[in-house]
Order: C-alpha cells, then sequence, then structure tokens
C-alpha cells in the first residue's frame, strides 16, 4: 500500500499542461482502468469483511453502517459496495474483467440483474446457462457501449418470459426527494416504459416552452425548471388532493421586517419542511401568495393570528390568465405561473409592491419570474399595438427585442 500511495501521490504531482492531447487522453484510459481496478478491489475486500461480519470489531451491526461510520461515506455508495461484493461471487467472468479494469462499476450493475432471484429461477425452469449469458454480456460490455450493454440485457430478461403477464408498472416506479443540510433537495427515481414517456413528454413540453432568446441554460438546468413549473402550475390550479385538511402549499415563515427589507438578508426565513432560506427568496414567493400576519410574544408564542390575505386577489389573478396565457417575458411562451405586479395588498407587506415585480400585473413563468428578481423588467406599453404591448429591459436597461424592425 505504501508504494500504491507513492504512486498516487505521483500522479497528483504531474503537470497535465505538458501533455499533448493524444498522450493525454492515453493517460486518462490508463486512470479510469486503474480506478476501475481499485474499485473491484475495495468490492472485494467489502465482501471479505461482510463474510467474517469483521465490522463487529468495532461495533457495528451491518458493513453498511460500518461503511457509513467509519470512511465517512453516503449510505448509497455503502450499499452499493455491499451489493457488488455478494453479486459477484455468482459472475466469475465478470469479476474477472472488474478485477482486471475492464469493467466500471455501472456495468457490472447492469450485468448483475441476470441472477435476480426471480430472474434465475426461470433461468432454471428453462435450462438456460447463466454463466454462457453473463459471459456474451461481458463480451459486450467490453466491444460495445454501456447503452448497448442495457439493451442486450434487457432483450435477455424480456426473453425469459414473453407468454408471462404484463407486470404492473406502478410497481416498476420510485421516486425519492432527500433534503439537505443546506436545504437543496437530491431527485431519484426509476420509471417504467410508458411513465416514463409520459413524464418526459410533459418535461420536454415546459422546457421547450420556456426557452428564448439569449439562454445559456444547459439541458439538465432546463429540465429542472421544467419540472418545478409543472409543480407551480399543478399547485396554483387548486386540483390537488387535500393534505391534511388543507389543500397542499408551500409555507415560508418570515419577519416583517425581513420581509419589507430590500436587502438579500441570508438564513432570515423558514420553509414548511426545515429549510433556511434568504429573504430574497422568501419575497419571491411572496410575489403571488396567500400572507398571513402573525404578532408573537416576548416569548415568540403567538398571540394575534390575522386572516389571510392574497397579495395578488383571485379576481386580478383570473384577469390576468385569460389575457396573457402565457408567460408575458420576450420570447418566453412558457404557461404563466405567477401572476405579479402592483396591487392592493394588506397593510404589513404593502411596502412588498414597491419591489422589483411593481408595474401593471403581468403573466409570468417561474424562471422569468426569477429573472425579474435579478434586474430585468417587464413593463406594458399601452400605446403599443395588441399583441406587441409588453417589453422586457434586461438589468443594463438595455430592451429586449425578438423581432427587428422591418427595412423601408
Amino acid at each position: 500500500m505504501g508504494e500504491l500511495q507513492s504512486a498516487l501521490d505521483e500522479l497528483a504531482g504531474l503537470d497535465l499542461d505538458e501533455f499533448s492531447d493524444g498522450p493525454l487522453l492515453d493517460h486518462l484510459r490508463e486512470v479510469v482502468t486503474t480506478v476501475n481496478r481499485l474499485t473491484a478491489h475495495a468490492v472485494r475486500v467489502t465482501r471479505r469483511a461482510d463474510v467474517r461480519l469483521a465490522c463487529e470489531h468495532d461495533g457495528a451491526k451491518t458493513m453498511q453502517s460500518w461503511l457509513r461510520g467509519h470512511l465517512r461515506i453516503s449510505g448509497s455508495l455503502a450499499k452499493d459496495l455491499v451489493g457488488l461484493g455478494r453479486v459477484l461471487a455468482q459472475l466469475p467472468a465478470t469479476e474477472a474483467a472488474f478485477a482486471a479494469g475492464h469493467l466500471g462499476a455501472d456495468q457490472v450493475e447492469v450485468i448483475a440483474k441476470i441472477i435476480e432471484p426471480a430472474h434465475l429461477d426461470k433461468a432454471t425452469a428453462q435450462g438456460i446457462d447463466v454463466r454462457e449469458v453473463e459471459t456474451a454480456l461481458v463480451t459486450v460490455a467490453l466491444h460495445g457501449t454501456h447503452r448497448d450493454l442495457q439493451l442486450a440485457v434487457g432483450e435477455y430478461l424480456a426473453k425469459l418470459d414473453p407468454d408471462g403477464t404484463e407486470p404492473d408498472p406502478t410497481e416498476e416506479r420510485a421516486f425519492t426527494l432527500v433534503q439537505h443540510p443546506d436545504g437543496t433537495w437530491t431527485v431519484h427515481g426509476t420509471l417504467d416504459e410508458v411513465g416514463g414517456q409520459k413524464v418526459a413528454t410533459a418535461l420536454e413540453s415546459m422546457s421547450a416552452a420556456g426557452r428564448c432568446a439569449g439562454d445559456g441554460r444547459t439541458r439538465s438546468q432546463r429540465g429542472g425548471d421544467a419540472l418545478v413549473q409543472l409543480a407551480d402550475l399543478a399547485l396554483a390550479s387548486g386540483q390537488l388532493p387535500v393534505l391534511r385538511t388543507v389543500k397542499p402549499h408551500v409555507i415560508v415563515t418570515i419577519g416583517i421586517d425581513d420581509l419589507v427589507d430590500p436587502i438579500t438578508g441570508p438564513a432570515a426565513a423558514d420553509t414548511g419542511l426545515g429549510a433556511t432560506i434568504s429573504a430574497a427568496r422568501a419575497r419571491w414567493t411572496a410575489c403571488d401568495s396567500t400572507v398571513t400576519r402573525i404578532v408573537l410574544d416576548a416569548d415568540g408564542l403567538p398571540i394575534d393570528v390575522g386572516r389571510e390575505q392574497r397579495v395578488v386577489p383571485a379576481h386580478i389573478r383570473k384577469a390576468v390568465e385569460l389575457r396573457d396565457e402565457t408567460c408575458v417575458f420576450a420570447g418566453c411562451e412558457a404557461p404563466r405561473w405567477s401572476a405579479t405586479g402592483r396591487t392592493p395588498v394588506p397593510p404589513a407587506p404593502r411596502r412588498l409592491a414597491a419591489g422589483p415585480c411593481t408595474g401593471a400585473i403581468a403573466g409570468r413563468c417561474e424562471r422569468h419570474h426569477t429573472k425579474v428578481h435579478h434586474g430585468y423588467r417587464v413593463e406594458r406599453d399601452d400605446t403599443a399595438p395588441p399583441g406587441s404591448r409588453w417589453r422586457t429591459y434586461r438589468p443594463d436597461g438595455t430592451e429586449i427585442v425578438i423581432h427587428a424592425p422591418l427595412r423601408t
């Protein structure tokens, strides 16, 4: 191990700028192969420790708990190390290619599907030699793309039971949301073929509608915005099932001084699910929300709760929905989520109307509502002809013009 550590120290000291393109790519190929070999060895060691219950030496109940606590790795990585060790005991060809560095952990996970109990039972009933299948799949993995391997495994599993009962698609769906200490979320999930098509189609529609001139977002960023936009529209529709006697809604608690102060105000507000956000983010949310005034005593206990009042009243929102239909930001055709601008509001938050969302009430999608809070302006020009009365300005004051004027 000492020699290995010395070699790693030497690699860390390499000046990569001294490599030309070809040697640099060759070096990367060698490094990835080495990483695969080291990962395979880590899996092998984990398996041996798992079989021997070595974790009890340090008072841990399972190898997964030991890996999380002593190596400070995530639960998912600990699960993968233990799981891979167990499946490789039944996949000798895969284990050999993994140990040689020719396969990575992600490829091993795909091949491992063939030895799941239900699939093994079907293969045994049909007299299929799983070892031969494994060898063929390793060959695909060594010479094809990762997608080729996934397709090959999928085709094999489908042919195991061609006349079997079609599985319930709801049993093939899983979706988890994990909130981190900083308030951000990680999304992980699996969908069946049809369910995935539905979600992908809906997200692609939202993503395409939200693109406009100068959009520099990556595809993944557009997808994230589209997912949030879908949630916005569903929540705003009022058609979601009642949750604990009330309609589902996002809750943000913030002091009145932080709400009306124009500064960013980090860690000034709390969400209903336990995250801490800035006053600026709370103000973005409040632009189209119901505001409730709560008076606290010196010990922080509520002594008076005011009536809920809409920042944008229902009758104004309906009129905006009928008039605008989509976001009015230049070049955007995304469905409108918020109706923001100058409108009568409860006495306490009245100063909120003096913020970025001033002006005539306008429909904006979630993304461009946020842009308005970052210096962009959308203003109504009643002197312009219908269809071109909304004008969008950048933070530097220049107008975003979609259609160039005709030459005369």
